[in-house]
C-alpha cells in the first residue's frame, strides 16, 4: 500500500493501478503453480453450508466484523489528509504513515492469532477496548507527529488482531457450517470498509474536520465490542449453570468457543 501510494502520487492513479494488476496477476500464477491440489470435503454441502445463515450467533460474528472493524477503515481512508492537514507534515510523509499502519497490523496479526487461540473471548474484549482508547488518543494528539504515528501503530495493531478472533469465533458458532464461515469473515470485515469509510465521509463532508472520522470509529468500535459482549452473554444463557454436585455450591461453566 505505501509503495503503490507513492507511485500514485509521482506516476498517476492510472500507473498505480496497472501496478495492482501486475501483482495479482503474479498472485494468480504462483498460486496456480506452486499450491497443490487438495480434495474438497464430500459431507461440506451447499444445504449444510447455507444453514449458518439460520443461525443468530453468526449473525452476531458478523456483525462485530462489519460494525466493529468499521472503526479502524473511518480512520485509516483518511490518513492522508489527516497527516498533510492536521499534522501539517508533507505529502511525502504519508506512505510512511501507511508503512507504521502496516507495521502494525502485522504486529497485530501475529500476536491476535496467539492470543484468540488461547482465549477468544478476552481477546476480542481487551483488542476492542485498546482500538477505542487508541483512537481517542489519536483525536487528542492528532496534530503532534509523535501522536500521529504512535497512535496509527496502535489502532492498526489492534484492529488487525481482532481478524483472527473474529474468524475464530464465526467459524465456531457456525458449527458443521465452517467452509462458509471462513469465506464470510471477510465480507464483514470489507462490508466494515465501506462502512467506516462512508460515515467518516460524512462527518468530514459536513466541516467537522479530519479527525471526525476518528471520533466515528469510537462509535463504531464501541458498537462492535457491545455486539461482542451480547454475543458472548448468550452463549452463557444457552449454557446456564451447572447443576451442585456432591454437596458443592453451584458453579457457573465457563464460556468455551466450540460447539
Amino acid at each position: 500500500m505505501p509503495i503503490v501510494t507513492w507511485i500514485g502520487q509521482n506516476a498517476g492513479w492510472r500507473v498505480a493501478y496497472l501496478v495492482v494488476a501486475a501483482i495479482f496477476a503474479a498472485t494468480f500464477v504462483a498460486v496456480f503453480l506452486a499450491v497443490p491440489a487438495q480434495a474438497g470435503n464430500p459431507e461440506a454441502t451447499l444445504r449444510r453450508e447455507l444453514r449458518a445463515f439460520t443461525r443468530l450467533q453468526v449473525w452476531l460474528a458478523l456483525l462485530i466484523g462489519a460494525i466493529g472493524f468499521g472503526g479502524f477503515f473511518a480512520v485509516y481512508t483518511f490518513v492522508s489528509p489527516m497527516v498533510t492537514e492536521v499534522t501539517g507534515l508533507p505529502e511525502w510523509s504519508v506512505p510512511l504513515a501507511l508503512v507504521v499502519v502496516g507495521l502494525g497490523m502485522t504486529a497485530g496479526n501475529l500476536a491476535g492469532g496467539w492470543w484468540a487461540d488461547r482465549d477468544v473471548k478476552a481477546a476480542l474484549l481487551s483488542l476492542f477496548g485498546l482500538l477505542i482508547v487508541s483512537l481517542v488518543g489519536l483525536v487528542l494528539t492528532a496534530s503532534n507527529p509523535v501522536g500521529l504515528f504512535g497512535f496509527l501503530f496502535l489502532i492498526g495493531g489492534s484492529a488487525a488482531a481482532l481478524s483472527p478472533g473474529i474468524q475464530i469465533r464465526l467459524m465456531d458458532v457456525a458449527h458443521d457450517s465452517q467452509s462458509i464461515a471462513a469465506a464470510l469473515n471477510h465480507s464483514a470485515l470489507n462490508t466494515g470498509n465501506a462502512v467506516g469509510a462512508a460515515l467518516g465521509g460524512v462527518t468530514v463532508a459536513a466541516g467537522l474536520g479530519y479527525t471526525s472520522p476518528a471520533i466515528v470509529g469510537v462509535g463504531l468500535s464501541i458498537a462492535g465490542l457491545l455486539i461482542a459482549l451480547a454475543s458472548f452473554g448468550l452463549d452463557r444463557r444457552r449454557r446456564g449453570p451447572r447443576r451442585p454436585t456432591d454437596g458443592q455450591r453451584p458453579t457457573t461453566q465457563p464460556i468455551g468457543i466450540g460447539g
